[in-house]
């Protein structure tokens, strides 16, 4: 009831402060710009709502609809056997006791058995592993445990070191393999509730499911995790409709084994590289995910979303600072979605399908339209009147708290601090998605602090430096131009009355 309450004390207080706005936020000069702003929230809005929509189907018709006929599939015709591939490095031992412990209940519980390969560093890890696994069942353990210990080269090589002792098992038919990350908490009954979906489907090459996380660190950061795991509920279930996601996560993301352990698949995940007109040849350090999906999508495999699945994940900033550590994630995060977007666009709509192919063609976009109300806002405040900034300031409330809204679809409750996160996302996001988009051979792991070696002269060094420099400023410029373009704002620069240009509306009209 009080959070009931809480939410009404801020409707009318919104309600309030829109009555309070003086007649010069609503400016008729900033008619165009509203328009364009307007135009492209129409836009931005109409492509959220249908997101919505689709999950809601998805996760309210569709998907259990398919579970019954899953679970119908596993009863008559029985699991294949299940296998775990866990990488670790550098995971404190506790995160690590939990991610094990929930690994081993979910193989014993397998009901085709179950094997465990560990894809590690450390000695220290491989004691820790193999003492837990005897305090939990003694000498007889209900799965099979194998340990791969590699040097510290990376996730990727820890992959496909992984990848090639599950295919020296020689794998059968329906058998499945759970990637999973060492700060990941599978549930006990993991395989029974995921595997079937393969069953019902011969050309699923792959599926991931929904995320909880517990956040060490500071109560904003809680709240940013909370609330980004909450959207990806709403996106993954609506791309779950068009069965092809936009990423199998690294957390946890069951393959078929056959796909698994393909010589060509593991090649790709351990070697993937794009080649860029400007930057040269990009081998590719992290988004192991991105390019696992990557290779399912251009072979023409479909790709589930399990939204009734939860997986625990372990989060550790790394930095105590909110912006540090945002932008550290975020340069990750969209980097490795810039690096696949091109090519997986060039896959074309047809191989892939529409929804999908628009979905990757609007990663592109969004992060420039994104940036267009605030940057209206700043010129209008500038050129017209200050309080166009407080109308902004208003929209930007009323619309995310609606935004924030919806995610009671997903998830029991909101907090009214998803306001500003959502609009931090939003701007911050998009300022970061701008600057790596222009810099895609930046790479670099949060944990492992691992980076490639460049191998550039001094000549090659200098021009991609100052070349992305140079394509980023000028993408920038053309960005506001083409705004002040649209809203007509270049006849603020005089001190004549704005008729030498015509308006937005007898351009459009």
């Amino acid at each position: 009831m009080l959070g009931v309450l809480k939410h009404i004390i801020f409707v009318l207080l919104l309600a309030l402060c829109a009555a309070l706005l003086p007649q010069q936020a609503f400016d008729e000069k900033a008619r165009d710009a509203a328009l364009v702003v307007g135009v492209i929230g129409l836009w931005r809005w109409s492509w959220g709502l249908l997101h919505l929509l689709r999950s809601v189907w998805f996760r309210l018709v569709r998907f259990p609809a398919m579970r019954r006929v899953a679970e119908a599939a596993a009863k008559s015709q029985g699991l294949g056997h299940a296998y775990f591939l866990i990488t670790s490095f550098r995971i404190d031992a506790p995160t690590t006791t939990k991610v094990y412990s929930g690994a081993f209940v979910a193989a014993a519980n397998a009901p085709a058995g179950a094997t465990i390969v560990c894809s590690i560093v450390e000695i220290g890890d491989e004691r820790l592993i193999r003492r837990l696994a005897e305090v939990m069942y003694g000498d007889s353990l209900p799965f099979r445990l194998e340990i791969v210990r590699i040097p510290g080269t990376g996730k990727r090589d820890a992959l496909a070191a992984g990848f090639r002792a599950i295919a020296a098992l020689n794998p059968a038919g329906d058998d499945t393999v759970s990637v999973i990350d060492g700060d990941s908490i599978v549930p006990p009954d993991l395989v029974e509730r995921c595997a079937c979906m393969f069953l019902i489907n011969p050309n699923l090459g792959a599926l991931t499911t929904d995320e909880v996380c517990t956040v060490e660190g500071a109560e904003i950061f809680k709240q940013w995790y909370s609330m980004r795991f909450a959207q990806r509920q709403i996106l993954m279930s609506s791309h779950g409709l068009a069965e092809r996601v936009l990423t199998l996560t690294g957390r946890m993301s069951m393959f078929r084994a056959r796909l698994a352990c393909d010589p060509d698949f593991i090649d790709h995940v351990q070697n993937d590289y794009i080649d860029h007109w400007r930057l040269g040849r990009i081998r590719m350090l992290t988004g192991d995910d991105k390019s696992s999906w990557f290779w399912l999508l251009k072979n023409g495999y479909n790709m589930y979303y399990v939204p009734d699945v939860q997986v625990e994940t372990i989060e550790q900033p790394p930095s105590p600072s909110f912006i540090s550590s945002a932008y550290v994630l975020m340069t990750r995060w969209f980097g490795n979605m810039l690096r696949t977007n091109a090519r997986a666009l060039n896959l074309g709509p047809i191989k892939i399908g529409a929804f999908t192919w628009w979905s990757i063609l609007d990663q592109r976009m969004s992060m420039w339209t994104s940036l267009s109300g605030i940057t209206l806002a700043l010129l209008g405040t500038a050129m017209i009147t200050p309080w166009t900034a407080a109308f902004y300031v208003l929209w930007v409330i009323v619309s995310r708290y609606i935004l924030a809204l919806t995610f009671l679809t997903v998830r029991p409750s909101i907090n009214l601090v998803y306001i500003p996160l959502l609009y931090f996302n939003q701007i911050f996001g998009s300022a970061v998605k701008v600057l790596i988009f222009f810099r895609l051979d930046r790479q670099k792991w949060t944990r492992q602090k691992t980076a490639f070696k460049r191998t550039d002269s001094r000549f090659d060094a200098a021009f991609k430096l100052w070349s992305s420099r140079l394509v980023n400023t000028v993408a920038v410029l053309v960005f506001v131009s083409v705004l002040v373009f649209l809203a007509n704002l270049g006849s603020y620069f005089t001190d004549e009355v704005p008729e030498r240009l015509p308006k937005i509306t007898d351009r459009v009209f």
